[in-house]
């Protein structure tokens, strides 16, 4: 299994060292040519504005619409989260794919000072759990993190902050998260996309 992460700007590096820690393949994907026999696609945190004026100025955007539309499955981490929405909240000038079926609103709880870790109930994650890791909360940190304000009928909600919003969702093979799991130990999220890009393998 060969997955890509974009690699423009932001913690691709997590990413990357997180794929490798599970025995698979990571794919720094830079320009389209990177794309070509690539089974998934990982957009991480970062800079969402620079994300999406690199990605267009180097002819990614088309190149990744045309591996979602082959059906390989995408996921967005934080920055990537707001790439992948369909709209965005006083922000809709800004280059993205709007893969997902979902409104957004960037740095929904404030600056990099207003940055916080919280532990979060996401059941789907028993899929792939072992034994000693059913059920248990995954931990979720969030820098400068989006929020989820509305996603539409073919999108499921996996996970809740509190009352505030939604922090992960999933439409199909596409899988976003407002928090970033690359920058915990625990890498039940990434054996989650693996399992999505096994099943469209």
């Amino acid at each position: 299994m060969r997955v890509g992460v974009l690699a423009l700007q932001g913690a691709f590096r997590e990413h990357l060292q997180a794929l490798a820690e599970l025995g698979i393949e990571g794919v720094a994907v830079r320009l389209p040519q990177h794309l070509q026999g690539i089974a998934g696609l990982i957009i991480p945190g970062g800079e969402s504005t620079t994300i999406g004026k690199l990605a267009a100025l180097y002819g990614l955007l088309p190149a990744i619409r045309d591996l979602a539309e082959a059906g390989r499955p995408v996921w967005g981490t934080c920055a990537g989260l707001v790439f992948l929405a369909r709209e965005l909240v006083g922000y809709d000038h800004q280059p993205r794919l709007g893969l997902l079926d979902i409104r957004v609103r960037r740095n929904a709880f404030g600056s990099q000072v207003n940055s916080f870790e919280t532990w979060l109930d996401i059941p789907i994650l028993d899929r792939i759990a072992s034994p000693e890791e059913r059920g248990r909360a995954f931990p979720g940190v969030f820098i400068r993190a989006p929020l989820i304000e509305a996603v539409g009928e073919s999108v499921d909600v996996l996970a809740r902050l509190d009352d505030i919003g939604i922090v992960a969702a999933q439409q199909g093979p596409f899988l976003v998260t407002a928090f970033h799991p690359e920058l915990t130990q625990d890498r039940r999220f990434h054996r989650y996309f693996a399992s999505l890009v096994n099943d469209k393998s």
